[in-house]
């Protein structure tokens, strides 16, 4: 091996610190090494250079012409070296960059109007693209890094991206504004009796999310309409005498009213999930956190 493959860090911080203490003992004992390994790596040295470096004048070390030429070149490597061990101080106000995100339309409605004002305010560099939730490639998508982050629900995400809960959430019932009140909370078997509206973001079916929850109680839904989304869930019931399960944090709505039930479904956990190779990613670190304040 010839050239710069047979120098090693060891030997610029040896060639370093000799030049510095200009005593071989001295940088033994700095360096934590044999002064016989300090003479090895001197050896070394001269012969990669072709020069003697150091000439021995009783206790000191002087440096060649050779050697003292090296000096500024030689701590700067190490400088720059040093460098890349220093953490760097994330700055949202000084970044520049963009974030993709697959949302489902509940999270862009609950979450990503807040989320936009803070990175408006605190990281005013960053530019975000939102995208449609799609469960069926949201793992290929990811792993291929053409989205950043998820904003969903547990049972959407695949099993080896690494998510964090940012809040539990509950659906309660409701029905058109100007549907009949009910003096009383309306047991489970009449909530189950009623044709009912579902979101199916996953499927196009008629199935929803609380259908076990029923099943398990003894009663079977009167599922008559699903959609893919929340959005649209007001504008149906308010014409409609049809009733659904809704995420609290998407009311009030004056198109819909909620309807008191006997018990409620269990609550669900929404979540930020992303790639493993972004866990140490500052702006991914920094974006879920501000989802979390919010």
């Amino acid at each position: 091996m010839n050239g710069i493959g047979r120098l090693d860090i060891k030997q610029l911080r040896v060639l370093s610190a000799l030049l510095k203490l200009k005593n071989v003992s001295h940088v033994a004992q700095k360096m934590g090494l044999t002064q016989q390994a300090i003479s090895e790596q001197l050896r070394k040295l001269r012969d990669l250079f072709d020069d003697r470096l150091f000439i021995r004048q009783g206790n000191t070390m002087l440096p060649t012409p050779k050697a003292l030429a090296l000096e500024l070149s030689i701590n700067q490597i190490l400088s720059q070296l040093d460098a890349l061990l220093v953490p760097s101080q994330f700055s949202p106000q000084s970044y520049q960059g963009v974030f993709t995100i697959s949302a489902t339309d509940y999270a862009i409605a609950a979450l990503l109007p807040q989320l936009l004002a803070i990175t408006r305010r605190e990281a005013p560099g960053l530019k975000l693209i939102v995208r449609d939730f799609a469960s069926d490639n949201v793992n290929q998508l990811i792993s291929a890094g053409e989205l950043d982050l998820l904003i969903s629900f547990v049972e959407f995400i695949p099993d080896n991206l690494v998510y964090d809960t940012l809040f539990e959430e509950q659906h309660i019932c409701i029905a058109g504004a100007h549907a009949p009140s009910s003096s009383q909370p309306l047991s489970l078997s009449e909530v189950a009796s009623r044709p009912q509206l579902v979101v199916s973001a996953s499927r196009a079916n008629l199935r929803g999310s609380h259908d076990r929850w029923f099943a398990d109680k003894g009663y079977k839904r009167n599922i008559v309409m699903s959609v893919p989304g929340f959005s649209s869930v007001p504008d149906l019931l308010n014409t409609t005498d049809l009733i659904a399960f809704y995420p609290s944090r998407l009311l009030p709505n004056s198109k819909v009213k909620q309807l008191e039930i006997e018990v409620l479904p269990p609550p669900f956990k929404v979540i930020a999930a992303w790639h493993p190779r972004s866990n140490n990613s500052d702006i991914h670190q920094w974006l879920i956190a501000q989802l979390q304040r919010i």
